[in-house]
């Protein structure tokens, strides 16, 4: 009973490894996908004019007390760089945010109006791949979690096993396309993109790299599976051999 237990116990720590690598793949594509901090940077803009008494470092300022009045000369004393100021902003696959002057919150735009009209496809195509590759890992999840709670014959879960093997690594394929696509829209938009948008410095954000751990996840549990498959037609084949072997042996020398 010993032997025979131990690769079963084995074959159970490799679905559940593989499960929980697919598990956090799928958790980390979701978050990445809703969120806006694929892309941070900042953008540099003129600052308004003061108004009334406001006085500070995020607004022209005038020699006069009195800036309303006509008849009075108006000096502006920020020359250069003083007269902008840097707004940080995040982006995403679906909107692109950036922070407020002399106010608190954030302005949200459709990242999908900001990308330059030749790029729309490209991203259109990306949105549906990373929609393809959540709904790909969640199937993978459905059919690994029937594999460990199924208690069957072997053959069925081999069966199973095969299946989410295929659609884990189709997953994969999709969701490195989709990352791929997007970064080169964010790329065009930055260059071609509206003058009101386009970034002083930017860099990938945190979801940008949980996007990619995703990958990594989910490229770990498909070779998991993979292994968990082929090391088990092994050991079938391996039994077989030894079964043939006995069976041999019995007719050569049969029991009086």
């Amino acid at each position: 009973k010993m032997p025979a237990s131990i690769p079963e116990a084995d074959r159970r720590h490799r679905a559940s490894a593989a499960f929980s690598l697919s598990f956090l793949s799928l958790v980390f594509s979701i978050t990445a996908f809703s969120s806006s901090y694929w892309c941070e940077g900042t953008r540099k803009v003129a600052k308004p004019f003061c108004k009334g008494d406001s006085q500070g470092d995020l607004c022209i300022r005038f020699n006069s007390p009195d800036g309303n009045g006509s008849q009075a000369v108006q000096y502006i004393w920020e020359t250069g760089d003083d007269k902008f100021v840097e707004k940080k902003f995040h982006a995403g696959i679906w909107y692109s945010c950036e922070e407020m002057i002399n106010e608190e919150g954030e302005k949200c735009r459709s990242f999908i109006s900001l990308t330059p009209a030749s790029d729309r496809g490209v991203l259109w195509l990306s949105i549906v791949a990373e929609l393809l590759y959540v709904v790909l890992l969640l199937t993978g999840n459905i059919l690994m979690s029937v594999e460990i709670c199924y208690y069957s014959s072997v053959i069925d879960g081999l069966k199973i096993n095969a299946f989410s093997a295929v659609v884990t690594v189709l997953a994969g394929l999709l969701g490195m396309v989709a990352h791929m696509m997007y970064t080169t829209v964010f790329q065009m938009t930055v260059n071609l993109g509206p003058e009101d948008w386009r970034p002083h410095t930017w860099d990938y954000g945190w979801s940008y790299g949980l996007a990619w751990t995703s990958f990594a996840c989910c490229m770990a549990a498909a070779v998991t599976t993979i292994n968990k498959y082929t090391k088990t037609i092994l050991e079938f084949k391996h039994k077989r051999k030894k079964l043939e072997r006995s069976f041999r042996i019995q007719y050569k020398f049969p029991e009086h």
